[in-house]
């Protein structure tokens, strides 16, 4: 129960990624972007300095930087600490009773502060989406598509893409903004996303498509 420690993989290359059945495009005045979890108490698992965790900051920052500039929405998740038991409810069974009330555990890792304005929603189950008025704001926005960074890639992000597309929304994963708790794992969300909900692609393309 609880989080694993994670060792030390690389990050996928663009020669790597799953061709997806999707035939969708990113574009600015349709994309938001998610940064997903990227709160202490999840980045705690990781080696710091070392890939996934590293570059996969340093590619969420460059797409934080872009989508800023460009106005493109951004969001956050974000889990509360010390959640009831009846409120953490069968996620307490896998991942026992989650993060405390502690800067430590709750903050968002100083390289990804929010900006004033971008939102950042209380997450509570896997899916972004799940008890948040995520689709409300982006709709609001004119917004149809969502790329999702952050963490963990088979989890959380993947829950995203996958209610994402049951909602009519386009998904995007950036494939190297993300990391999960093993290559594999990795490998596997990325695998599954292409075949059934959106599209995986690293953060150079993304900058490429959008510029």
């Amino acid at each position: 129960m609880g989080l694993p420690r994670i060792a030390p993989y690389p990050l996928p290359t663009a020669a790597e990624l799953p061709t997806p059945r999707g035939p969708w495009q990113p574009e600015t005045r349709r994309l938001a972007l998610l940064v997903h979890d990227m709160q202490r108490y999840f980045l705690a698992a990781y080696a710091a300095d070392e890939a996934p965790l590293k570059p996969a900051i340093a590619n969420i920052a460059r797409l934080l930087a872009h989508c800023r500039t460009r106005g493109i929405p951004v969001f956050y998740t974000a889990q509360h600490g010390n959640q009831d038991r009846r409120d953490r409810g069968l996620q307490a069974d896998l991942w026992g009773p989650g993060m405390r009330a502690l800067d430590e555990h709750v903050t968002i890792i100083d390289e990804l502060t929010p900006a004033e304005g971008e939102h950042v929603l209380v997450k509570h189950r896997y899916s972004a989406f799940q008890r948040s008025n995520l689709e409300t704001m982006m709709r609001a926005r004119g917004r149809d598509q969502l790329l999702v960074t952050g963490v963990y890639a088979h989890i959380g992000c993947t829950a995203t893409v996958v209610e994402a597309f049951q909602r009519d929304i386009e998904a995007f994963i950036a494939a190297d903004a993300v990391a999960d708790f093993s290559r594999d794992d990795h490998d596997m969300a990325l695998r599954w996303i292409a075949r059934t909900s959106g599209v995986p692609m690293t953060t150079d393309s993304l900058l490429e498509v959008l510029k």
